[in-house]
């Protein structure tokens, strides 16, 4: 038996490595965080509880990100509606943390979806036009092997679909937290919540109003995947095309300002243009950019040229001056750093999906 000071301390060393996205699941954080601090084998049944363990990650949430980890609840709540709809036929249920409100950032959509089919979900996403990927994961809990059929839609926010036989749609399993019946709503039980919760909104006008609204990450997602195909002068990008030059100027800016986002954005966009005009890449660029990045963002990727004149000191001492006195000035220098830099051949990347949502997550 433990004491009630360790049990304690191994909840909130499990909490830090969920809450840091080092563990997903609450068994391997707390076995992890067990070992780290006691020594021989605990048996599980002294282990602190999951329920314990979420307390403390809302308790991280709350010191790190205040209130604002609140601000899209609601939202989120509205795009699980949607999705539900979609994929009615599935008979499609809402569980987790956007269902209780015990989210934090980066917390996804967790839904549970009955076929014995997986393409045939993956196909109803595909007539819809979401992008998705999928995983068959294996997880082990005291012992005991199953095995899961997860598809991940990469959305405004993330969801999580686990995929059940069509058999299990009124199984009702217990809580890994509560040891409760898990709290879980259908498409018309969800409808009804929102209904309590939020007394003045109106579901079916607020998701034609948002699905108006144009997703800019789409946009940008859009925009880059035909530099795949944008084959570049061996002379000058010995790395090929320019999709894989962007990703890799991407993670250098990542690793010299991970936390601004308009730069990162700047990294990754500053050549979308090459599939367009490959004559005028910049002002093709920044037409199709039009009205989805900043003032600040624009102005790098317009000068990001002039910043390679900058570097092999070929520019004019008026124009230089004139570059000098914006407040950008060393992000558009670092910014063509990483330019030159991010021409190695048979280098790893990050890919385009990870590079989007990291810059996503920022803004949560």
């Amino acid at each position: 038996m433990i004491s009630s000071k360790i049990r304690r301390q191994i909840a909130w060393h499990a909490a830090r490595l969920m809450y840091e996205r080092q563990e997903s699941e609450y068994y391997r954080a707390k076995l992890k965080a067990a070992r780290r601090l006691c020594h021989g084998w605990i048996k599980p049944a002294d282990l602190p509880s999951n329920a314990e363990i979420r307390d403390e990650i809302q308790h991280f949430a709350r010191v790190h990100e205040g209130s604002s980890r609140l601000d899209h609840l609601r939202d989120m709540r509205l795009e699980a509606l949607r999705l539900m709809r979609l994929l009615s036929r599935f008979r499609p249920r809402l569980i987790g943390s956007v269902l209780t409100g015990h989210v934090r950032a980066g917390s996804d959509i967790d839904l549970h979806v009955f076929c014995n089919n997986l393409e045939s979900v993956t196909a109803e996403l595909d007539y819809h036009g979401l992008r998705y990927e999928t995983e068959r994961k294996q997880v082990a809990k005291q012992g005991v092997t199953q095995i899961y059929r997860h598809v991940y839609v990469l959305d405004r926010f993330e969801f999580e679909l686990t995929v059940y036989p069509e058999n299990m749609a009124h199984h009702i399993s217990k809580s890994s937290i509560t040891g409760k019946p898990m709290e879980r709503v259908s498409v018309p039980e969800l409808e009804l919540f929102l209904a309590k919760e939020y007394p003045e909104l109106n579901c079916d006008q607020a998701l034609e109003d948002s699905a108006d609204r144009v997703d800019r990450f789409q946009v940008y997602y859009t925009l880059l995947l035909p530099l795949e195909y944008v084959k570049q002068h061996p002379a000058y990008h010995p790395e090929g095309d320019a999709l894989y030059h962007s990703l890799q100027v991407f993670d250098l800016a990542a690793n010299r300002l991970p936390y601004d986002e308009e730069f990162l954005l700047a990294a990754l966009l500053h050549d979308i243009g090459k599939a367009v005009d490959a004559e005028d890449h910049v002002t093709a660029g920044l037409q199709a950019l039009e009205g989805y990045i900043t003032e600040r963002t624009t102005w790098l990727i317009r000068h990001h040229m002039d910043g390679h004149r900058i570097l092999d000191r070929s520019i004019g001492a008026r124009a230089h001056r004139r570059l000098r006195e914006n407040e950008s000035y060393e992000e558009l220098v670092l910014l063509c750093e990483c330019d030159r830099l991010g021409r190695n051949s048979g280098i790893e990347t990050s890919e385009l999906e990870v590079a989007l949502q990291y810059i996503r997550d920022i803004i949560a």
